[in-house]
């Protein structure tokens, strides 16, 4: 039997928040999502991002607490464009997300910027910077 990686979980403490951040990022959820306690997307490749609201996890694991502190993982989506990096950003900041890192262009030849998700989490949004010349 192989053990194939599947599923990024997010507990979250705002379904609906959550839901509108990833949304904006261009996740695909369902209709209705924000009413439900588990909700997935499908993500390019098979794999699957999970949120399950706190009370969820603690319906079957009763001791579960976030952990100390927030930022509980970090997650990265790859822009189509140095450009499209800084508009995600913009756009993520005006709509009232904390913006950890403004766009950069980054040593190792990416275009580089991080943002909060309502639960703290980082999610980078990044792109290949132009080869010199180009």
């Amino acid at each position: 039997m192989t053990v194939r990686f599947a599923v990024i979980g997010l507990a979250v403490s705002d379904l609906a928040a959550s839901l509108a951040f990833y949304r904006r990022l261009g996740l695909v959820f369902p209709d209705g999502a924000e009413d439900q306690p588990h909700v997935e997307a499908e993500l390019p490749g098979g794999l699957v991002l999970a949120l399950d609201t706190e009370e969820t996890i603690r319906s079957f694991h009763p001791g579960w607490r976030p952990p100390a502190g927030g930022g509980r993982v970090a997650l990265a989506f790859r822009c189509d464009s140095p450009a499209e990096v800084d508009a995600r950003y913009e756009d993520l900041v005006a709509a009232g997300h904390h913006g950890e890192l403004k766009p950069w262009d980054a040593f190792w030849g990416q275009r580089y910027a991080t943002v909060h998700d309502p639960d703290g989490n980082a999610v980078d949004l990044f792109a290949p910077l132009p080869a010199p010349g180009e």
